[in-house]
């Protein structure tokens, strides 16, 4: 099973996953042969669509072929109907450019102004994450609503930092945060294939993706269909253990820095019943921080009674 989804197989494995998700008949492609031992367009239907010889496509599929042209690589996104965000892993698995020596790994550090910018957004739930999401800094609400039972002071310390993706696979209580986890693994999984054919020589990736497919039958599962995806903005539901269940919208933004960080950002539709659980929540943050049992137990009671409010929804 490969890890950083630039190598020959990856190449391969998600040409092979996408052709197996269309039929002869959904691209008006007359089939060969009476009887189909394998789901999807055969090899040879797919290079007939692309206008590439079988021979090429099969070459290309093995990893033999390097640096196939841009027409070619467009051909076969359309025959094979790829989203933007598919055709834009198609390119980087097909033409990695040279590979030059891997520089050492370091870790990674968030620069003071980011930093500084999400303390100051202490209404607004942020993480900030790198190229493998690890979870470099967070703001009080951010860890309270993503990582409460976690060391809040986790992130400053290599060694020791969260990262988003072994944190929703192998963390029960993270599972437990997400009452509809089977998107949320979806959408990880095909955010890291996306992350992952970005990367240069990344051993990092590879490293993560082993740990996870052994620990973690779901992701190897998810991993080996290949998917794909830019998953910047939507709505995540939370079942939180402070404020019960509420949905929050987020937004993942790129800093400008070209780092690669990721800044992700929650927020709560006004007027709503999520926005309740999300003051809530800030104000039972806020309390903890101060150390008022009072405070604590005032917010206890509210968030009952939001959360009830939310369900009757």
């Amino acid at each position: 099973m490969d890890g950083t989804a630039r190598t020959p197989s990856a190449l391969g494995e998600f040409l092979r996953t996408r052709r197996a998700r269309l039929r002869p008949e959904d691209v008006g492609v007359v089939p060969y042969g009476a009887r189909r031992r394998v789901p999807g367009l055969r090899r040879e239907e797919l290079a007939q669509l692309a206008g590439v010889s079988v021979a090429y496509y099969t070459r290309l599929e093995q990893g033999q072929s390097a640096n196939a042209s841009q027409a070619v690589l467009d051909a076969l996104a359309t025959a094979l109907r790829l989203t933007d965000d598919e055709r834009a892993h198609l390119r980087h698995l097909a033409r990695p450019g040279r590979a030059g020596r891997r520089a050492p790994q370091r870790a990674e550090t968030v620069r003071p102004a980011t930093r500084q910018l999400i303390a100051a957004m202490d209404a607004v739930p942020t993480v900030v994450m790198g190229r493998r999401y690890d979870v470099l800094a967070w703001n009080a609400l951010g860890h309270a609503l993503t990582a409460g039972h976690l060391d809040p002071d986790a992130p400053d310390r290599p060694a020791d930092r969260p990262n988003a993706q072994r944190m929703l696979f192998l963390d029960p209580h993270t599972r437990e945060l997400h009452p509809h986890w089977d998107e949320e693994a979806r959408r990880a999984v095909a955010s890291l294939r996306l992350a992952a054919g970005e990367a240069a020589d990344d051993r990092g990736f590879a490293e993560l993706v082993g740990e996870l497919s052994m620990k973690s039958p779901e992701f190897a599962a998810l991993w080996s269909r290949h998917p794909v995806s830019n998953c910047t903005t939507g709505t995540k539901t939370f079942h939180h253990p402070v404020v019960g269940r509420f949905d929050l919208a987020f937004e993942m933004l790129r800093t400008g820095d070209g780092s690669g960080h990721r800044l992700l950002l929650f927020s709560a539709a006004p007027g709503t019943p999520d926005e309740a659980a999300l003051r809530l929540l800030a104000a039972s943050t806020q309390a903890s921080t101060q150390g008022s049992p009072y405070a604590s137990t005032q917010v206890s009671a509210q968030a009952r009674t939001a959360d009830a409010l939310t369900r009757s929804e």
